[in-house]
């Protein structure tokens, strides 16, 4: 099941929830409104310029799933930022045909899920106009999974985990390269660099659409209308079940707190070597997810 916000045409400071039907968009109404009461008591989204998130985060975590995206996005940083570093990782590479050291994810990556949080306040509607910050030179995008709470979660089983999901969006999550590394060093994780936005689909999917086939779903990377990246879901190192049971251990959580996978690997400029440039139109794509769209000023 899809469902998305319509704004009210009688007063477009509201907005109603609408689920896809055989026939089109409807108002949620009968099981399916008793299945998503949920989303009704979060705070309605506000639209921003027309468009409209399908439901306003409680909070957001950023989860790093995917180790070749932190392996081909390491490699792809020095390969833009430092160049003569990266003559001698590539060759380090070639000679020993394994991955150069400081490109490997740390250790704790393998023992357990391991996230930021992020700015939940400063996620806007697929379909907005994006600036590039003045703070930066070097705009990156970042293709991930996101899926959003429906219960309260607190010591809970991965298969109870899994039972409390809501719900599956596209995110994207903006990125200034240029200034991320020396905030990562600071030792207090990425700041201006992440923070200053993010974007979400214009849909959530229900799901039992999506969790029957987590690890095989198929995702691309438009610019300018010509694709750029044909990506996977495949290879998460930890089960979803398996991250939301470690949050909420001894924490709880709650309805309408998002989450993301981290970016699909293959899912960022720093891997397609092709960073966002004013007047980009940018399109992100899970199937059966949704897609983001972004025109860049």
């Amino acid at each position: 099941m899809r469902i998305r916000r319509q704004i009210m045409s009688s007063r477009p400071e509201t907005s109603a929830i609408a689920v896809e039907t055989a026939t089109g968009w409807t108002t949620l109404t009968g099981d399916a409104a008793e299945k998503l009461a949920w989303l009704t008591e979060l705070p309605p989204p506000s639209p921003v310029a027309g468009f409209v998130l399908p439901f306003q985060p409680r909070s957001f975590r950023d989860v790093l799933l995917y180790q070749d995206h932190w392996i081909n996005s390491s490699r792809g940083y020095v390969r833009r930022f430092m160049p003569s570093a990266f003559r001698v990782t590539s060759a380090y590479e070639r000679l020993t045909g394994t991955t150069f050291p400081a490109f490997r994810p740390p250790q704790l990556f393998h023992t357990q899920p391991i996230y930021y949080f992020g700015n939940h306040l400063t996620i806007v509607p697929s379909g907005l106009p994006v600036a590039i910050p003045s703070f930066t030179q070097a705009l990156d995008y970042e293709l991930e999974l996101g899926f959003v709470l429906a219960k309260p979660l607190r010591n809970a089983t991965a298969q109870e985990a899994v039972a409390a999901i809501g719900g599956f969006v596209v995110i994207n999550d903006f990125s200034a390269r240029d200034i991320q590394r020396a905030e990562m060093r600071s030792g207090f994780g990425p700041q201006k660099s992440k923070h200053f936005l993010s974007s979400m689909s214009a849909t959530l999917v229900t799901p039992e659409d999506i969790l029957p086939r987590i690890e095989a779903l198929e995702a691309a990377i438009e610019i300018n209308g010509r694709r750029i990246a044909s990506l996977s879901s495949a290879g998460m190192r930890f089960s979803l079940g398996e991250v939301l049971a470690h949050l909420s251990k001894d924490e709880q959580l709650h309805p309408g707190e998002l989450i993301a996978t981290g970016t699909l690997p293959g899912g960022s400029g720093l891997e397609t070597r092709r960073l966002l440039a004013k007047g980009d139109e940018l399109r992100l794509i899970i199937d059966g997810v949704g897609e983001i769209t972004h025109t860049i000023q």
